[in-house]
């Protein structure tokens, strides 16, 4: 069997009417003292409830502030941002990934590493509000380390339909075999050696200057390669 749900009922007759009143006024009058000690208490601790709330204000403000710090020094650092070929040939793959894409908003673009397992032929990302979207496969390689036509190929087919990308371009602190060069250029595939790297990172030439990107407008965005 169920359990019987708990009913009130109306006071019947003036005994009851008067215990029920008797009871609300009683419930009233300690809700009131209740009240009233609350108000008492906060009366007497407002100068401690004061403090805290100017302390939390003052961690609220200095965090603020730190953050605010530290993006503007990271934007002054950016802004100057030198890097020589000797330590890009001191990086990883990783840290070569990183200091590209802070090269990247060196110039204006907004860029993220997304490289890793199933980067899909692209290790940064950046779009800018004029050129469109760009697409970077990264290459570390040792000194004097070549990249071939199959990296190309492999960038050629990803930056449109996987990326969306406006541009695609492949970095490299080594250099490229020819036959790259010549298919990157036909097929709309920038490549930057290690003469370009150098341009680009140690002398402070911006890279859409260094490829001469074109404008992309709004219209033209994110369309498939062809």
């Amino acid at each position: 069997m169920g359990s019987k749900r708990l009913r009130l009922r109306r006071p019947r007759g003036a005994a009851e009417v008067l215990s029920a009143a008797v009871v609300a006024l009683a419930v009233l009058v300690l809700a009131v003292r209740m009240a009233a000690a609350t108000v008492a208490a906060l009366k007497d601790a407002w100068p401690f409830l004061l403090v805290l709330v100017l302390l939390a204000g003052a961690v609220w403000a200095w965090r603020i502030a730190r953050t605010m710090y530290g993006r503007r020094r990271d934007a002054e650092r950016l802004a100057t941002l030198r890097i020589t070929l000797a330590e890009f040939d001191a990086m990883d793959d990783r840290q070569f990934e990183h200091a590209l894409r802070d090269l990247l908003v060196r110039d204006g673009w907004p860029a993220r590493r997304v490289g890793g397992s199933g980067d899909q032929a692209a290790d940064v990302i950046s779009d800018h509000t004029h050129h469109g979207r760009i697409a970077v496969q990264a290459k570390h390689t040792r000194v004097g380390g070549k990249v071939g036509s199959s990296v190309m190929y492999a960038v050629k087919g990803t930056a449109g339909p996987a990326h969306r990308a406006d541009h695609a371009v492949v970095i490299t602190n080594g250099t490229f075999t020819r036959d790259a060069m010549a298919w990157g250029d036909r097929h709309s595939v920038h490549w930057v050696d290690r003469d370009r790297l150098r341009r680009w990172a140690e002398s402070g030439t911006a890279l859409h200057e260094l490829l001469g990107l074109s404008a992309r407008s709004r219209r033209t965005r994110f369309r498939r390669a062809a």
